[in-house]
Order: structure tokens, then sequence, then C-alpha cells
């Protein structure tokens, strides 16, 4: 994890954790919320090596990625405990950043619950920048990792994930570069509502809560 030098930013994110702390019984982060760009929602992975034979080969203009490695759920992340959430969020990052990669957004959908509003417009931009090619860049960052671990009126956890994201560049075999989306240059805020059971946490919700610029 690289840490954020400067005090603006690092009190920033302290303020911010300190607000939802404080409004941690509160369900205004829902489905309706404002979220920041539709794309902005993934760090670097925790993956699985591939096979000997399986070179990685990243998105580029040349291509799609090739032998993606599959990021491994962590054991820490199977715990229900701060560590364990912490862990859990890191790990729902990499597996978007593995979407963003490979277009294949199951595994991410399999620990994200279906009324996550900002992840029905993250499925939206993978879906549309694979449905005739590829998408290079798009990866997120993650700056850091805060949760104060306590138990909403709704019965979530909350964490607190700082980011930065890479622009977004769409091509196609056919017509070669499309279009570039704007990342996040300047760090900015996620949150994740969280419940845990039958041993797994689950990301009921994704709302941006701070976006800097």
């Amino acid at each position: 994890m690289r840490v954020i030098e400067g005090g603006g930013l690092a009190l920033a994110f302290m303020l911010v954790a300190l607000v939802v702390a404080s409004a941690g019984c509160s369900s205004n982060a829902g489905p309706g919320t404002e979220v920041g760009p539709s794309h902005a929602v993934v760090s670097t992975p925790a993956s699985v090596e591939p096979s000997a034979s399986a070179t990685y080969k990243p998105p580029s203009a040349g291509g799609p990625a090739e032998n993606v490695p599959m990021p491994a759920m962590p054991e820490e992340a199977k715990v229900e405990s701060k560590e364990g959430l912490i862990a859990f969020a890191r790990h729902w990052y990499a597996l978007a950043n593995y979407g963003y990669q490979t277009g294949d957004v199951e595994p991410l959908r399999e620990i994200t619950g279906p009324d996550c509003y900002a992840c029905k417009s993250y499925y939206k931009t993978v879906a549309s920048g694979f449905r005739e090619g590829w998408v290079s860049g798009a990866e997120i960052e993650i700056l850091d990792v805060s949760s104060t671990y306590a138990l909403t009126d709704n019965g979530r956890y909350q964490v607190l994930i700082q980011i930065v994201q890479e622009p977004l560049d769409f091509y196609t075999a056919a017509n070669g570069f499309i279009k570039t989306v704007p990342g996040n240059d300047l760090p900015s805020v996620q949150m994740i509502e969280a419940t845990f059971a039958s041993s797994s946490w689950t990301a009921v919700d994704v709302v941006t809560i701070y976006h800097a610029g």
C-alpha cells in the first residue's frame, strides 16, 4: 500500500472517516446517492500465478490483455473482523480491475449485492468496452483503506477506500482507438457497505463520498 504524502489529503481522508463514523447509523449512502464517474469503481490485484506456459500481457493499443491471472480471495478476507473487512475491500477492487482487463465481471458480481448502484454502472461500462473490442488502462490503485468497524442501524459495516484510477481507453479491432474516458488522477474516496454471512462478505453497496476536482 502506498501512503499519500502531504498533510492535506491525509487530513481530508481522516475527516471523511470521522464523518462516516459519526453518521454510521444513516442509510443515506444507498443506491440513490450521487456517485462520481460511472467507471470509478476498482487496486492492483493480489493474484493467482498463471501457469508456466501462459505469459501475462497487459492491454494496449495493440490488443486486449492476455492470460490475466484471476485474483485469489485471501484467507483473511473470509473472516468476520475489521482486518477481514479491509482484506475483502482490497479483494473487491482487485476483481474490479480484473473485469476491466478481461471483460469478465462475474467474479465481482458473485461477492456483490444486486442493488449496488455504482456496480451496475461499472458492469455497463465493462460490457460496452468489450462488446466489440477491449479496454486499456482503467487500473485503480488503492492508496489507503480505513474502517471504524461499527455496525450501522441497517446491519452493515462500512469501509473507506482512497483510490486513483488511470484513464480508460476504448479500442475495437475494426476501428482501433475509439475514445478515452477520464480516470481519477486526484484521490477520491469510496465507501463499501458490507455484510457478513455464511463465512463470506458481500458488498451491498459502493458509493463515492469524496471526489477531488
